[in-house]
């Protein structure tokens, strides 16, 4: 630290021991009283750890504004985004110059077409802080559009009603909805909309609504009654069936059909769930296809059923046998083509077979690292697959593929504003030997000319949880650590689902721990082939991935001159133990149910908060912000602060609390890269490079 920061003094939390008993275990917490969000206490704290962080950092304010500016200077501001048609429209969304919000847009039968504009969120946000809205769900008659709008941050989405032909907003207004999960029947005037609790913020029931009439009056249609499962709400893509998802992550699903053309009919299950078994549905003519694990298929297959005998398990007929090399990840289903998406050697694929000659074969991307996806795809009558496609090195482009010529168009690449050349820059994908002899696959990405001997700075990120694989995607705002000498590094470790089913069901539970010695082997390989050293590493991880965080620094502290922690989830035996917390019942099959002692005692092994000790620390930066929805903001608050109080070290420790932000962080396209410049001038102060 420089004489400036050694003189300044931290805020020191005041200790107030609150004890917990179980499984004849005492945990006692001097923090505890961080909860109370509504405290004049704990406001003054988290803003005194604001003025903290930015009087140590104001050495390299203007550096901070530096790089907002040239990451801002990156990006087009006039930009908007390929079209994709539903019924007689084409739909977009597009920004205007200097405008943090998007504007949603549509044309009729043409992509030439006069512009309509549905909704222009930067005159809905105006007055809020914190501004979000969905895009709209488009009633049959095309004249209706349902959006969500949340202006906290809570994730908590009132939806409302817009007529697109006259500009009215109806005054329907419900609040406390899932927002997106909005399906309309056929008659376009009745829709469908989760209700959520306001204190778990579960989804927990779903409801009907008709416009103009009194939301007193909607109908209650499935009320979900086993917490630990997550509904969701779509219309499917036939548009027959309106279809409510009851998914319990990595366990069971059960899927309930509504006809669209009959709103008021019955609530049918498509089956019953079953412990262990999952199931994923898309309806195409008088069939359903069906990508599931059943009988032990633990990287899922691929069969199908007549539409009137899906409740009988004899009638499903397998298309797609299992493959223990390769994960079915996804599928979409066309009038003669069928799409599928699969995942093998921890890279994704797409896979076309012709429904009428059985032909296949898959695209060809010419990358070592990249990630490619099945992009907005309504129309079932067409040879033509939307699909995405990017990497660490290229820009995010959106093709058409004609699946019978096998002829791409590429009709979209993001423009980089600037002297960015793709061709400047090179991946690489690298396989580290975990200690228990397992190879974790890592994508990298350098700037040409970046010398592996060890003196560089690198920058590694991971996530790790709920079977999400993290793929590498291209960032402008990265381009401002890589063109000072970083490198980048995915560390693709078990929890997440990149090397199938397994390298999931091997990262959770009671298993949870080779997330982290998966995270730490990666850092260690990469400074044992010189990329970095300790004195260059840096780890950066948010969410379940701050988790990550607070074990590897726990673990192995002396690896990284710097971990970045963003909304952290840290105290995970007593917010697991909590079930008026938004998501706890629901993680009970990632983490395990305290309530168990075996997990308990698993997870006390492990929780960060619980395993702070008198050690070295690297420096640290954590960011939080006060209204998250999902890592409640005292968790990060109490560890910075039981932190403060336990290392031995004198290295940075800083908590940034977002007192108007929740777990996503800022809205608005630029406002966000506020964030960014915080965390790489963190990062660069620490390297001595201020421009």
């Amino acid at each position: 630290m420089t004489p400036h920061q050694t003189s300044l003094q931290p805020p020191k939390a005041p200790k107030v021991p609150y004890r917990f008993e179980l499984h004849n275990d005492v945990r006692t917490d001097d923090y505890y009283w961080l909860r109370e969000r509504e405290s004049p206490e704990v406001i003054n704290y988290l803003n005194a750890e604001n003025a903290y962080t930015e009087a140590v950092l104001a050495p390299v304010k203007q550096l901070r504004e530096k790089l907002f500016d040239e990451m801002k200077a990156r990006i087009k501001e006039q930009d908007e985004s390929v079209p994709y048609k539903m019924g007689n429209y084409y739909y977009y969304y597009r920004y205007e110059p200097g405008a943090e919000y998007p504007v949603y847009c549509r044309r009729r039968n043409s992509p030439e077409a006069t512009e309509e504009v549905m909704l222009n969120i930067n005159e809905l946000a105006e007055g809020h802080a914190y501004y979000n809205a969905t895009f709209p769900e488009i009633a049959d008659n095309e004249e209706i559009a349902a959006f969500g709008e949340d202006t906290v941050s809570r994730r908590l989405y009132t939806l409302k009603f817009k007529n697109l032909i006259t500009g009215e907003i109806y005054p329907d207004a419900i609040p406390d909805t899932e927002g997106g999960n909005y399906a309309w029947a056929s008659d376009h005037q009745t829709i469908f909309y989760i209700r959520k609790h306001t204190d778990t913020l579960l989804g927990f029931q779903v409801w009907r609504h008709r416009l103009g009439m009194p939301v007193s009056d909607d109908v209650l249609v499935y009320e979900e009654a086993d917490d630990r499962f997550y509904l969701g709400l779509y219309r499917m893509k036939s548009k027959k069936y309106i279809t409510i998802v009851s998914d319990q992550n990595g366990v069971s699903t059960e899927y309930q059909l509504i006809r669209a053309d009959d709103p008021t009919g019955q609530c049918v299950s498509f089956l019953p769930r079953q412990r262990g078994l999952e199931y994923f549905i898309e309806h195409l003519d008088d069939a359903f296809y069906v990508r599931t694990n059943l009988d032990g298929a633990t990287n899922f297959k691929l069969m199908s059923v007549s539409e009137s005998l899906h409740h009988d398990l004899l009638h499903w007929r397998e298309l797609i046998a299992h493959r223990p090399d390769v994960y079915l990840e996804g599928m979409e289903a066309f009038q003669h083509h069928l799409v599928l998406q699969e995942r093998g050697e921890g890279l994704l694929k797409i896979r076309i077979i012709n429904q009428q000659t059985r032909e296949e074969h898959y695209l060809n991307f010419g990358e070592p690292t990249y990630t490619a996806y099945l992009s907005n795809n309504p129309d079932f009558n067409t040879p033509v697959l939307r699909y995405g496609y990017t990497s660490l090195t290229t820009p995010n482009s959106t093709f058409d593929y004609d699946m019978d010529s096998r002829e791409r168009t590429l009709l979209k690449q993001q423009e980089v504003l600037g002297d960015f050349d793709r061709n400047g820059y090179q991946t690489e994908r690298l396989f580290a030997p975990s200690r228990d002899g397992i190879l974790i696959p890592i994508s990298i990405v350098y700037k040409k000319g970046f010398q592996k001997d060890g003196t560089a700075p690198l920058l590694q990120y991971s996530y790790g949880s709920y079977g999400y694989s993290t793929d590498p995607t291209f960032s402008t705002g990265r381009l401002s650590l890589l063109n000072r000498g970083f490198a980048f590094a995915i560390a693709h470790i078990r929890g997440g689902q990149e090397m199938g089913r397994a390298w999931y069901e091997n990262g959770k539970m009671l298993h949870k721990k080779n997330t982290f010695t998966d995270f730490i082997d990666c850092s260690a390989y990469l400074i044992q082939t010189k990329w970095t050293s300790p004195e260059g590493l840096f780890a950066i991880g948010g969410s379940a991935g701050g988790l990550l965080m607070g074990a590897v620094v726990n673990m192995a502290p002396q690896l990284y001159k710097g971990v970045v922690a963003q909304v952290p989830f840290v105290d995970v035996v007593t917010t697991m133990l909590d079930e008026t917390i938004p998501l706890t019942t629901g993680e009970y099959e990632e983490w395990g149910n305290p309530n168990e002692k075996i997990y308990y005692d698993y997870m006390k092994s492990y929780s960060p908060y619980d395993n702070v000790v008198a050690q070295e620390y690297p420096n640290m930066l954590v960011t939080t912000g006060l209204h998250d929805s999902q890592v409640q903001y005292w968790e990060p608050a109490k560890w910075v602060a039981k932190l403060r109080e336990l290392k031995t070290d004198h290295h940075q420790l800083l908590l940034h609390c977002d007192m108007e932000a929740g777990h996503g962080g800022a809205s608005g396209r630029f406002k966000s890269l506020k964030d960014v410049a915080l965390v790489y001038s963190f990062m660069l102060n620490l390297l001595g490079i201020t421009a």
